[in-house]
């Protein structure tokens, strides 16, 4: 019986990007599928009562580095805790990712240099050049990728999955959904693990 993974996320989120590579890890020890599906929090968060980081209260802001210092060490994962270009859009990295994969292309690979390049690298992912070179690093057309992120077409299957998110019931990023049943951010992985193994 195949296994599959809905993958609601965003590339603006530190949390898809420490939780990534250990997800897609657990994937493919599990022979499971990933259907990657980026989307646009910021349609999100009003429908589902969350709010982007600014508009937090302080507090929360606060203890939001106390867990990525947390994450961090305990996961060992490099990471930018405020990088140069963040709060970033990254609306077009996401459809970049959408155009990857509508072309066969490794979404997954393409993916997690795009999170690399904010979170470590403090790459500015709103730049097209900067996403193009992302792109030609991974032995794609970043060009062509690029334009197609910006096509009509790309932006309406951006849209659509924005808009499953919500019928699913997505609040947050990263969110895994296996068998209908939503796992939110990278902490519940272990989760992920052991339902991809039952």
């Amino acid at each position: 019986m195949s296994k599959t993974v809905d993958y609601f996320y965003t590339h603006s989120s530190p949390w898809t990007y420490l939780g990534s590579v250990r997800f897609h890890d657990i994937a493919k020890a599990a022979g499971a599928t990933i259907n990657y599906r980026p989307c646009d929090l910021g349609q999100i968060f009003p429908q589902s009562g969350g709010l982007p980081l600014p508009k937090r209260a302080p507090q929360r802001q606060r203890y939001r580095m106390f867990e990525l210092k947390r994450w961090r060490d305990h996961l060992g994962v490099e990471i930018t805790l405020q990088p140069a270009f963040f709060p970033a859009d990254g609306s077009t990295a996401d459809r970049m990712v959408i155009a990857a994969d509508t072309q066969g292309l490794d979404a997954g690979c393409l993916s997690n240099a795009i999170l690399r390049g904010i979170w470590v690298e403090e790459k500015n992912i709103a730049d097209g050049d900067t996403l193009i070179g992302i792109a030609n690093a991974q032995d794609m057309d970043g060009a062509a990728l690029l334009d197609a992120a910006r096509s009509d077409e790309i932006g309406a299957v951006y849209d659509t999955y924005t808009q499953e998110g919500m019928e699913r019931h997505v609040f947050g990023a990263p969110t895994y959904i296996y068998k209908d049943e939503p796992f939110w951010g990278q902490d519940r992985l272990d989760f992920v693990e052991r339902a991809l193994q039952t």
